[in-house]
């Protein structure tokens, strides 16, 4: 009976590679042919590939896909306009808020050893969000993050935030040597 275990589990870890190697392969596959474009990347960081199929409308601000290959994953929780005293931050004010969420988001991700060129996903969640809105935090989040190492990203309207005056929270996932 162990016999058999460990000829399934042997089994299961061929797969395993087998499946990793192909995800690597199909990486450079799209990258000759024009689907993805390999990011720069700092010396030291991740092997990260950005995706963008030719079949998907062309981003403006953000990647379709971003695979890594290695590394320590760092999920940070929605960061929202609070003060290290849990005061509110730019009350009413969408571009002071979201300034303030980008700066508390910096401070998140140094305490796991992230800067924002790790992030690999950003999730945005506005109350009431216009589309006039994405200007103001395409211009915040460039200044904060730049405009070179363009993060998986999702935007969504929403009712309320957990807490009275909130207008934006951001949360991310990051992936570091």
């Amino acid at each position: 009976m162990e016999r058999g275990r460990l000829e399934i589990g042997a089994w299961r870890w061929a797969l395993v590679l087998l499946l990793v190697s192909w995800s690597g392969f199909a990486a450079l596959l799209a990258v000759a042919q024009g689907r993805a474009t390999p990011a720069p990347r700092p010396r030291g960081s991740v092997p990260r590939d950005r995706l963008n199929p030719v079949e998907l409308v062309r981003p403006a601000g953000y990647s379709h896909v971003v695979a890594t290959r290695g590394g320590k994953q760092v999920f940070v929780s929605g960061q929202v306009s609070l003060d290290a005293e849990g005061n509110l931050v730019g009350k009413g004010d969408l571009k002071a808020q979201a300034e303030r969420v980008f700066e508390n988001l910096r401070v998140a991700l140094a305490a796991a050893g992230a800067t924002p060129q790790d992030v690999v996903r950003l999730n945005t969640y506005v109350v009431g969000y216009k589309p006039s809105d994405l200007a103001i935090l395409r211009e915040v989040r460039s200044r904060a993050f730049g405009d070179t190492a363009l993060a998986a990203s999702t935007l969504v309207g929403v009712q309320a935030l957990a807490r009275e005056g909130l207008l934006v929270e951001v949360e991310a996932i990051a992936v570091t040597p």
